[in-house]
């Protein structure tokens, strides 16, 4: 039983981390289940974040009860027998300082174009619980304690994300590119570019064109000397994987 939670958890986590879009339930005023499709991105600990208009109809609904159920889904040749998550919990305005922010534009770079708007702002799903099914007889409810990146004692990662990232996007690309097809098993496609897009002390998120892919790393990490260390041993196992 604790592998097979311990195995949900992780389809849970990255799937919060991979996902680009998800659908949004809230409540009516009348107590009616309202969905939306939504843009969502993960911060800094993983809990699915949103860049929203006080103007449109789930945001309203929010204003009035905060309670929300957020799903998720991988992509797959039959939806139904792939991995989907319904997130619950309450949705609230991002903290200040939050990196969500960088992380969301990272991920979603054209909403650049209207984040700055009076009526956007961004918001996190505080999450209470998931419920993970896979498919036929695989189903489990597992509570947000688990789910989350946990970054007690890594401060000095936090202060050292965007510099981290940035050069490894900036001098590294090669190495990202391994990451992305030999370690993900992502295809090589024409025209894309892998790119680094966020980094926390269990992993790092890499997008290439409309996909993001999440690389968990062998072990957690809490300096910039592991960062460093780490990264250089994962590329080391992707030319290693090189035909």
């Amino acid at each position: 039983m604790g592998e097979a939670i311990t195995r949900a958890s992780e389809v849970i986590r990255r799937l919060m981390r991979e996902a680009r879009f998800g659908a949004l339930a809230t409540l009516e005023e009348t107590g009616a289940p309202y969905a939306s499709l939504v843009a969502v991105a993960p911060d800094e600990t993983g809990a699915p974040g949103l860049l929203i208009s006080r103007l449109a109809r789930h945001t309203q609904n929010l204003a009035r009860d905060s309670r929300a159920s957020l799903l998720l889904a991988a992509s797959g040749t039959d939806p139904l027998d792939s991995p989907r998550a319904s997130l619950l919990g309450r949705v609230v305005p991002a903290a200040e300082g939050s990196s969500l922010r960088v992380r969301y534009l990272a991920r979603h770079p054209n909403a650049a174009q209207y984040a700055d708007f009076a009526d956007f702002g961004f918001f996190t799903l505080e999450l209470a619980e998931a419920h993970l099914v896979e498919g036929f007889g695989r189903i489990v409810t597992l509570p947000a304690k688990g789910l989350l990146t946990d970054w007690t004692g890594a401060d000095e990662v936090r202060e050292s994300v965007e510099g981290v990232v940035s050069h490894m996007n900036e001098d590294h690309a090669d190495a990202i590119a391994l990451y992305a097809t030999r370690l993900l098993g992502e295809p090589e496609r024409e025209g894309v570019a892998w790119r680094m897009i966020g980094l926390d002390p269990d992993g790092c998120e890499l997008a290439g064109g409309d996909v993001v892919r999440r690389l968990d790393f062998p072990q957690r990490v809490t300096g910039r000397g592991a960062v460093r260390q780490v990264l250089v041993q994962l590329v080391t196992q992707a030319r290693e994987k090189m035909p």
